[in-house]
């Protein structure tokens, strides 16, 4: 199979193209005569670290379900920062993100990635994920991904990291140290984070099913003792023995039971899947010591060319409002 950088010798009939004045071989036989440097060395340090066990699966961090803070190491001017952030934003707007701006080609990218990573875990408060990954390009502009430094740093790393190097076709070296591969920069943001209405609309079904399940419960419940109270013996009190009341006080008593523990049960999912709901809300954002800033219209301010010296600005907090004007 041919390989960029494989070097081969071919043999075939040369001719010429008089239109153009080009020459050009039709080739028939093509004999390999070695693998390219890039590709050697590529599979080189494959076996190394594969024979370290930095790939395998044990050595996985789980991704977090519902991560709040997600950071970010990639180029700050390239197409995979902005497609992170367009993802992210357009399905869980509430999330933090910070980025660690790096070169992704070059002689310079793999320090300057691995460092942005050993960053990362040292942060505080401790993000929940890191994604790490540029845009497409050749084998050469991906190669600061193939280096050892960056594989041990996404080894060491703390929190669990998603690798998103390139297209769909392309691997790296980082591909299988991380703890999951996404193809492409935008998948990696769509695996992290769940569409925030989409959890919104699981609760919603949660809280129906919690109601149809309570109703239902009742309605059995309300017919076993309808045929209790109608029943002969209920007509007819005289044939009620002592034993017999005994067992019918059993009974309620069991019945109440029943009933207090299958509603504790449903109110204890209630709670957790209004608790998940509201972790996800901005207002819990507030309650950790962040902000919200705004201009006068409402819109939200992320970055600071969107503000002029001499505009108002509002900063919302956990208890209220702050206007303040720029200087």
């Amino acid at each position: 199979e041919l390989q960029e950088g494989l070097q081969v010798r071919v043999w075939g009939s040369l001719s010429c193209y008089a239109k153009q004045g080009r020459y050009q071989i039709v080739v028939k036989t093509v004999e390999a005569l070695s693998k390219g440097n890039l590709y050697l060395e590529f599979e080189k340090l494959k076996k190394k670290l594969e024979a370290e066990g930095l790939f395998v699966p044990e050595h996985k961090k789980p991704i977090p379900a519902y991560p709040q803070r997600i950071g970010v190491v990639t180029s700050p001017t390239g197409a995979a920062v902005r497609d992170i952030l367009s993802v992210l934003k357009r399905r869980s707007p509430h999330l933090e993100i910070l980025i660690a701006p790096v070169l992704v080609q070059g002689d310079e990218a793999a320090p300057q990635i691995a460092q942005a990573i050993a960053d990362l875990n040292r942060f505080k408060p401790a993000l929940d994920v890191l994604l790490v990954g540029r845009g497409g390009g050749s084998i050469e502009d991906l190669w600061a991904f193939n280096e050892e430094v960056v594989a041990r740093a996404i080894f060491k790393s703390k929190i669990p990291v998603i690798s998103c190097v390139g297209h769909e076709v392309d691997f790296t070296i980082a591909d299988f140290v991380a703890d999951l591969r996404a193809p492409t920069p935008s998948a990696a943001a769509e695996l992290v984070v769940k569409n925030s209405q989409n959890t919104q609309d699981y609760i919603k079904q949660l809280q129906k099913r919690l109601l149809q399940s309570v109703s239902l419960f009742y309605e059995r419940a309300k017919r076993r003792y309808d045929l209790c109270i109608n029943s002969r013996v209920f007509a007819h009190p005289e044939t009620i023995t002592q034993n017999k009341e005994q067992d019918l006080d059993e009974l309620n008593a069991r019945l109440e039971n029943a009933w207090k523990e299958k509603l504790n049960n449903f109110s204890h999912r209630f709670k957790l899947a209004q608790g998940q709901l509201s972790a996800l809300g901005p207002q819990a954002v507030l309650k950790r010591g962040y902000s919200i800033t705004r201009k006068r219209d409402g819109s939200v301010i992320s970055r600071v060319n969107q503000t002029a010296p001499g505009e108002t600005v509002y900063i919302q907090v956990q208890d209220g409002m702050i206007h303040t004007t720029v200087k």
